[in-house]
């Protein structure tokens, strides 16, 4: 479990605290690497697997989890819905698989698989394939399952894998300090966004920026009723989970997202627990009384869950105009879209 003073000294690397300069000489290092990686895969010296199908990219330039999943879930409905059959790829993080690349169940063990890849396969009703080698896991999808349309969750900096549209998404922190790795939490500089296809924000309001930015596009996050994590068959609405104070515990990206959208709900407190992002829960880690997590902790939390765990699915919502973008550059990419459906 992360405490109150790691969770502090993580607020303070994200946001740039003077110390952090101790790490420039490695950042430098880093910069170089990466500009010279991203050179040879410009000029060809190292190849990327095209795949015979589109290929979208949901990523970020940080670290840390911002609201990939829903919008990877939302694309996946979206284009089921427009006919096609589609095909979700992931790194696997976490993932102890005996092999790959692997086709993930909604009956796997999300130490095997990783728990958002358990999660986008109970969701989603696509087939969803982990592979640390992503053009390996996307020549299954398009091979040996025939899809029509492969979206990646992750891996924005995974140039083996070509890619058609590209994504970010980024909540309220932003680019945190703005150093790169390991001074800051960016993965790629700034420059970044203004060459991606659409910038999706999980937050209350589009930001403004220094510099030019691809378009910009607000994401709201829905919920649904409360689902009891031992029995999916059990579901709450909040006023009936609101019949008796709760404690939330989150090992996502930013876990207080999480704990002020119960708050916004008007669900009330008494106990917040703020996990590191892919946190490996025990049965020791969740209290007694009436517990409220994310879907994501819950995938790892079921096979020890007591009855009294609930949590709480959310649902993507985002504008006809940023579907449209995506539809256009699928287009551009050979994709035929059914405009009936």
């Amino acid at each position: 479990m992360t405490d109150k003073r790691e969770q502090t000294v993580h607020d303070k690397w994200y946001n740039g605290h003077a110390l952090v300069w101790l790490l420039a000489p490695l950042a430098l290092l880093f910069i170089f690497l990466s500009g010279v990686r991203r050179l040879l895969f410009k000029s060809g010296i190292k190849k990327r697997f095209k795949a015979s199908v589109p290929v979208i990219v949901v990523g970020n330039i940080s670290v840390g989890g911002n609201g990939k999943t829903p919008v990877v879930l939302a694309l996946a409905e979206y284009y089921k819905s427009r006919g096609l059959k589609v095909g979700i790829l992931s790194r696997g993080y976490g993932a102890k698989s005996p092999q790959y690349p692997r086709v993930v169940t909604h009956n796997d063990p999300a130490n095997e698989v990783g728990d958002e890849p358990r999660l986008l396969a109970g969701r989603s009703g696509c087939i969803v394939v982990i592979d640390p080698v992503r053009s390996r896991g996307a020549a299954v999808l398009q091979n040996e399952c025939g899809c029509d349309l492969i979206i990646c969750d992750d891996g924005l900096q995974h140039y083996a894998l070509h890619r058609d549209v590209e994504l970010v998404v980024m909540d309220e922190r932003l680019v945190g300090s703005g150093y790169l790795l390991p001074m800051g939490p960016l993965r790629e500089g700034q420059w970044r966004l203004a060459n991606v296809d659409a910038i999706v924000h999980n937050a209350r309001s589009l930001p403004s920026f220094d510099q030019s930015v691809s378009p910009q596009f607000l994401m709201s996050l829905e919920p649904s009723d409360f689902v009891n994590v031992a029995d999916s068959d059990k579901t709450a609405t909040r006023n009936e989970i609101n019949t008796q104070t709760c404690k939330a515990m989150a090992g996502i990206g930013d876990p207080k997202r999480f704990f002020n959208q119960l708050k916004a709900m008007g669900i009330t407190l008494n106990e917040e627990r703020a996990l590191a992002d892919h946190f490996a829960f025990s049965s020791s880690d969740i209290p007694s009384g009436r517990v409220l997590m994310t879907e994501k902790d819950a995938v790892k939390a079921r096979a020890f869950a007591h009855d009294d765990c609930w949590y709480l699915p959310v649902t993507a919502r985002l504008s006809p105009d940023f579907y449209q973008l995506v539809d256009a550059k699928l287009l551009r990419a050979g994709l035929a879209l059914d405009n009936n459906q």
